[in-house]
C-alpha cells in the first residue's frame, strides 16, 4: 500500500490470462480450490470497512434509487415496483430456509470476466466489490447451463473448494436469491454511474424500454425458480 495526494494505492505485478474452459472438469475443480484458499483465509476475520451483502443493501435500496429517480419508462414504473417487491419478498424466503449461515470475507463479483487463466491456473481479478457475504456468492455465478449442467458443474466445483475449505449444503437455498439480488444492483450500479462518458458508451442498451421490459421479465422468471427446490450438487 501506498499514499499519494491523499489516496490510497496498491500496484501489483501486471498478469496476462485468457477466458477459462469451465466446461471442463479439471478446471472447474481448480477454480474450486483457489476459491477454497481464498475462503480459507476470508474466514480467519471480519472486514472492519466494507459492506454486507444483503437484501436491504442489494435489493431494496437499488429499486427505491431506480424508482424515486424516475429512470424506468412511466409506464413500467408500477409494474416494476410490483415485481421487485415479489422477488423480495422471494429472496427473504430464500434467506430463510438457509437459517443463520457463515459470513466471510468474499471476492464478491466472482464471474468468469473476472478470472483469467493460464498454465499456472486461475488468477482472480476486480476485488473492488470485496464485501462480507455467504460462500455460495463466489460459487453460483460461475455455473450456467440448464439445472442438470449446473449441478454436474456445482459438484466439480466442491470436490476442489472442500479440499481447503468446508461448504454448507444449507447455502445453496440462497443461489437463486443472490441471482435475483444481482439483477436488482446491477440496474442500479449501472444508473449511478451513468454520467460517466465511458457506461453510455460501454452500455449503450441500458435505460431503453425494451431493457427494462427484459428486467422485469428476468424477475419474474427469478420468481418462480426461488421457490423451486435448491439446486444440489451431483
Amino acid at each position: 500500500m501506498h499514499s499519494h495526494g491523499g489516496f490510497r494505492f496498491a500496484l501489483f505485478a501486471r498478469r496476462g490470462g485468457r477466458v477459462p474452459e469451465l466446461d471442463r472438469d479439471e478446471t472447474l475443480q481448480w477454480v474450486g480450490r483457489f476459491l477454497g484458499r481464498i475462503h480459507a483465509v476470508g474466514r480467519t476475520e471480519a472486514y472492519r470497512h466494507r459492506p454486507t451483502l444483503d437484501i436491504q443493501s442489494f435489493g431494496r435500496e437499488p429499486m427505491d434509487f431506480l424508482l424515486n429517480g424516475r429512470l424506468l419508462p412511466p409506464e413500467l414504473e408500477e409494474v416494476y415496483r410490483g415485481v421487485a417487491e415479489q422477488a423480495l419478498q422471494g429472496v427473504a424466503r430464500c434467506f430463510e430456509r438457509a437459517g443463520a449461515v457463515a459470513q466471510l470475507r468474499l471476492h464478491g463479483d466472482c464471474h468468469v470476466g473476472n478470472l483469467l487463466w493460464t498454465d499456472a491456473g486461475p488468477h482472480f481479478v476486480d476485488f473492488d466489490d470485496s464485501r462480507t457475504g455467504p460462500a455460495v456468492q463466489d460459487l453460483w455465478m460461475l455455473l450456467s447451463g440448464d439445472r442438470a449442467e449446473q449441478s454436474r458443474q456445482l459438484g466439480e466445483v466442491l470436490a476442489g473448494y472442500e479440499d481447503f475449505c468446508e461448504f454448507d449444503l444449507r447455502e445453496l437455498n440462497l443461489l437463486e436469491g443472490l441471482r435475483t439480488l444481482r439483477l436488482m444492483h446491477y440496474s442500479a450500479w449501472l444508473a449511478r454511474r451513468w454520467h460517466d462518458p465511458a457506461f453510455p458508451a460501454a452500455f449503450p442498451w441500458f435505460g431503453a424500454q425494451r431493457y427494462w421490459e427484459e428486467q422485469i421479465l428476468a424477475l419474474r422468471e427469478q420468481i418462480a425458480l426461488m421457490d423451486e427446490p435448491p439446486l444440489w450438487s451431483c
